[in-house]
């Protein structure tokens, strides 16, 4: 066999095994979720009295501004014990605007949270997030450079995760469950599973955190003797 055909051959192989990687559901490092199903949700914090779980789109605005203005008010929750955050990662913007940003950013940040920076790989896609339109969050030298910022994530093992689609087949799995639960546009949260009792237009920093307080009092009580 000639070198020329060998080559070939290997990759061939390589992209076969890359379109598998792409489909197979491999949740990342840590994700959580029912026993039996699918491990979709990826928690900042160990198992605490009250569960906010976030559902973000990498590529949606509406996402990123519903980051930013609660990430003082996620920082002061999550250090006072009371809460663990479970990120839902969505890509129904890549139906809305067209291509694959969603996909490829939230797949990089299941790299991410494989090794433990979930929170700064997202917080560095919220910073530079480009405009939907542009599908720029698809660029895997972009989403390189992200990591980078992030700091502290080991770049080779980052790379081969996001280069082989490891990812992919979970994150494709996430929107289903996403899509299939009809909650509708994200930025969508819940806490302890059920839905919040204002709608996420009409929340503010100061009501999110009366409305934590309000269930660790109520899980408190109802696991009092």
């Amino acid at each position: 066999m000639g070198f020329g055909l060998v080559c070939a051959v290997a990759a061939a192989v390589g992209q076969v095994a890359r379109a598998h990687e792409g489909t197979a559901v491999n949740a990342p490092k840590g994700a959580v979720g029912p026993s039996g199903g699918t491990k979709l949700d990826l928690p900042d914090r160990p198992t605490v009295p009250v569960t906010l779980t976030v559902y973000e789109d990498p590529r949606s605005p509406q996402s990123r501004e519903f980051a930013q203005r609660y990430a003082d008010t996620f920082a002061r929750l999550l250090a006072s014990g009371q809460l663990q955050i479970n990120h839902h990662l969505v890509t129904q913007s890549d139906k809305q605007y067209g291509g694959s940003g969603a996909a490829e950013a939230a797949a990089a940040a299941a790299c991410a949270q494989d090794q433990g920076r979930l929170a700064p790989f997202m917080e560095q896609i919220w910073q530079h997030q480009p405009a939907p339109a542009h599908d720029a969050l698809k660029d895997r030298k972009l989403l390189s450079d992200l990591a980078k910022k992030a700091g502290k994530i080991n770049h080779d093992t980052f790379e081969l995760c996001v280069d082989r689609n490891e990812r992919k087949g979970w994150v494709a799995e996430s929107q289903s469950a996403f899509a299939a639960a009809g909650l509708g546009e994200v930025p969508v949260v819940r806490i302890n599973g059920r839905p919040l009792p204002v709608p996420t237009a009409q929340l503010t920093p100061g009501k999110l955190t009366s409305l934590v307080n309000a269930e660790a009092r109520r899980v408190a009580a109802a696991a009092a003797p």
